[in-house]
C-alpha cells in the first residue's frame, strides 16, 4: 500500500490504490464465473465493493479507512445511505453476508444451494454498476 505523503494525510496514491484494487477483484470474480466457482463470485465482488468504498473514505476524510468489512457500515461512514437508491442499499444487503458466508464451511452449503451461473452473472453485472457509481463519488 502506498506510504503517506505527510503524516496523517493520505495521498491521492492511495486512493488509486484501493480503486485498483477493487478492479483487480472483480476481474478476479469474472475469472472464477468462467471456471464455474460461483461461491467466491460474491466474495471477490463483495471485496471489489468494499474497497471502493475504503477509497472513497480515504479521499473523503485523507485518513485510513477503518478495519470493517461489512458493506452497510461502511456506506453509513461515507455518508451514502440516503443517497443511494433503495436498488442499491437492496444490493448491498445481498453482498454483504457473501463475504462471511464464503469464509466459513457451515454456510457454503447454503451457498451452494443459492448462487448458480445465472445468479453470479447477475452480481458481477450488479457490482459493476455499484463500481461505476461509487467510481463517480470519488472523481
Amino acid at each position: 500500500m502506498p506510504t503517506e505523503d505527510r503524516p496523517g494525510i493520505m495521498s491521492e496514491k492511495t486512493i488509486q490504490y484501493w480503486m485498483d484494487i477493487s478492479e483487480y477483484d472483480l476481474q478476479v470474480a469474472k475469472s472464477l464465473l468462467d471456471k464455474d466457482h460461483y461461491l467466491y463470485v460474491g466474495f471477490m465482488c463483495h471485496q471489489a465493493v468494499e474497497k471502493m468504498f475504503k477509497a472513497l473514505y480515504v479521499k473523503q476524510t485523507s485518513t485510513m479507512p477503518p478495519y470493517i468489512r461489512k458493506l452497510d457500515k461502511l456506506v453509513d461512514l461515507v455518508g451514502l445511505k440516503m443517497v443511494m437508491s433503495g436498488e442499491r442499499n437492496d444490493f448491498i444487503d445481498e453482498l454483504t453476508p457473501l463475504n462471511i458466508q464464503a469464509r466459513y464451511p457451515a454456510y457454503r452449503d447454503a451457498i451452494y444451494s443459492l448462487i448458480n451461473r445465472e445468479k453470479a452473472s447477475q452480481i458481477i453485472e450488479k457490482t459493476e454498476e455499484l463500481l461505476q457509481w461509487l467510481k463517480a463519488q470519488i472523481l
